[in-house]
């Protein structure tokens, strides 16, 4: 077989290229690649990174919290949108932007891909790193029985002082109490602190970078029975100008917003404090109930597991004292009616998953009220009170709201006597809603309810057994209990 030239041409440049990959190989062998690594460091690897989450946008030290962090620990600015005004920050501080945008990958995967070290630090602004701190805390929650958590330093020169926290989610409450004792093993501490956790469990909850950062954090802690351990040891603290008054009421101001928007994220409408005061953050007069319209007589958060939120029954408590105290000045005669009377004997309040309040009335007295009088004639009126009246859209009754944009609400049904039988115009439905003797209200006698006195009928027992049934007092159910039954939450 002969060899063309061009061939002979081809092998050698093969041959050579052979010889030479030989000489490299053995000048720069090629060395085994250690298991687990890569470019970039692996997930869960040993340190801690600082966030910085809690600052005010405008007048802040984030960039020497920063600088104080920097040299030894990954840092990260944790912001909503992007930082405005941009601020000094060191070389190598990481930006996170949470706010979702269309060009970007989601926040938080970008979080986690972000914070590689298995802990993670949430430092206040102002903060100024300790020698070794951040170690001893991981130490601390790695090392230390129990079931903590998170582990918690305090900022400065006032101590940290241990709170119980107890959730009842059912009521969309949480209370807050000081523990006696040391602080050690707590549910949440008072005062500025530095909060350890891993990073696994930081961005298993459901609101990780929620701002008020403690209060976020310790409430989502507390409904999981994660503890606190807590630290002796105190980070510094920058000494900074005092703030002027326009910028403390700016600060004061922005953290009011924040924490009514992370309670209404958390489903928490009332916080009762240490010293008793409680924070609400639900309805009010000047804006939409915190419930929608109610069907079948089954409202949305009893097949979320909850009741009535304690902002609602508040509101409901001041409208039903503003109408019985202007149908006694009126000289109506009314009485408590269907479940607001069961509530008044079972509880002497409002049952705490109802909805309204239901008022009976003699309809030939509805004249003698210049408010129910304008609502007869078709006038929705308010009150010096801003109470709003007005007839109901449903039938021949009428409803009180807590105001013309909060729709919380007393019914008043107008009742006439027929042949010693009081009946009405107007039947909705509902197995309580019958006609019963007016002997129960020969004589009305009066009875606690929601923090007042309001006339009810005599004989209560029997009259709820007349409208509801046999052991309708001792055994509690829900309005409708063919949508849901009492224990099936």
């Amino acid at each position: 077989m002969r060899v063309s030239p061009c061939q002979a041409s081809l092998g050698a440049a093969i041959g050579l290229n052979l010889l030479l990959l030989l000489v490299l190989y053995w000048r720069w062998p090629l060395r085994p690649v250690p298991p687990g690594s890569s470019c970039r460091p692996p997930r869960g690897a040993p340190g801690v990174t600082v966030l910085l989450r809690e600052y005010e946008p405008l007048d802040n030290d984030v960039p020497g919290t920063a600088r104080a962090f920097a040299p030894r620990h990954p840092v990260a600015v944790v912001t909503d949108a992007a930082l405005y005004p941009p601020l000094p920050l060191p070389a190598g501080v990481t930006v996170l932007a949470l706010r979702p945008a269309p060009e970007r990958p989601p926040p938080l995967a970008q979080a986690e891909r972000l914070v590689r070290t298995r802990h993670v630090a949430l430092v206040p602004d102002g903060t100024r790193a300790a020698p070794g701190l951040l170690e001893r805390m991981r130490a601390a929650l790695e090392d230390g029985a129990g079931d903590a958590r998170i582990a918690v330093a305090p900022v400065g020169t006032a101590p940290l002082r241990c709170l119980a926290v107890r959730l009842e989610a059912r009521e969309w409450t949480v209370r807050y109490r000081h523990a006696p004792g040391a602080p050690g093993l707590c549910q949440a501490v008072e005062g500025s602190a530095v909060l350890l956790l891993r990073t696994r469990d930081l961005f298993a909850l459901p609101f990780p970078l929620a701002r008020p950062v403690t209060a976020a954090l310790f409430i989502q802690a507390a409904f999981r029975g994660w503890r606190l351990r807590v630290l002796p040891a105190a980070f510094p603290l920058s000494r900074r100008l005092p703030l002027s008054p326009e910028a403390q009421w700016k600060a004061r101001s922005g953290l009011e917003t924040r924490r009514r928007r992370l309670m209404r994220e958390l489903g928490i409408k009332r916080e009762v404090l240490p010293d008793g005061r409680e924070r609400w953050h639900g309805c009010g007069k000047d804006t939409a109930r915190c419930f929608g319209t109610v069907h079948a007589g089954t409202p949305q958060y009893l097949l979320s597991g909850r009741w009535t939120p304690p902002c609602c029954l508040r509101a409901l408590r001041e409208t039903t004292r503003r109408v019985v105290s202007v149908l006694e000045a009126s000289g109506i005669r009314y009485w408590l009616e269907g479940g607001s009377l069961l509530g008044a004997v079972r509880l002497r309040d409002i049952i705490p998953w109802d909805y309204d309040v239901d008022l009976g009335l003699y309809k030939e007295d509805v004249g003698k009220c210049r408010w129910l009088a304008a609502a007869a004639a078709g006038e929705a009126v308010e009150d010096e009170e801003g109470f709003l009246w007005e007839k109901a859209a449903e039938g021949e009754f009428y409803r009180v709201h807590y105001s013309r944009s909060n729709r919380l609400h007393v019914d008043l049904w107008p009742f006439y006597s027929r042949g010693g039988v009081m009946t009405k115009d107007t039947w909705l439905g509902h197995r309580q809603d019958v006609e019963f003797p007016e002997r129960f209200l020969q004589p009305r006698v009066p009875l606690e309810f929601a923090g007042m006195t309001a006339m009810a009928p005599n004989s209560a027992r029997e009259f709820l057994e007349f409208k509801f049934g046999a052991g309708a007092i001792e055994n509690p159910e829900y309005p409708n209990p063919s949508v849901m039954r009492m224990g099936q939450e």
